[in-house]
């Protein structure tokens, strides 16, 4: 199993906001930047809009783990950061997979043919 490198430092989310590319859809705001290196870092973002701390964190884990089944898919050399919507409140493990996966093919980081 990879270990997913994660994004900690608020300068490196900073980084990724203010000159990386995003992208968005219903439930997942995206934003990456090319990092030179040869693996991806992740972080997760969760608006407090989404409800209170459980809420938030639930949301954090399931596009982690969302992301974590389908790392294999993405292009590497990325640094990604997914921030929640308010919308994805109430949603399933399934929603939120198919909202990762949507959000990464119209971004460009999922590998052709996947």
């Amino acid at each position: 199993m990879n270990i997913i490198q994660r994004l900690k430092s608020n300068r490196e989310f900073r980084n990724v906001y203010d000159t990386g590319k995003s992208f968005a859809n219903k439930y997942v705001v995206i934003f990456f930047v090319k990092n030179n290196l040869d693996y991806n870092r992740i972080g997760v973002s969760a608006t407090k809009k989404l409800g209170n701390s459980v809420l938030r964190n639930k949301t954090r884990r399931r596009i982690k783990e969302a992301y974590r089944l389908n790392q294999d898919k993405v292009r590497q050399g990325y640094d990604i950061v997914f921030l929640t919507r308010a919308n994805a409140k109430n949603t399933s493990y399934k929603e939120i997979e198919s909202a990762i996966l949507h959000i990464l093919k119209i971004s460009g980081l999922l590998k052709k043919g996947e």
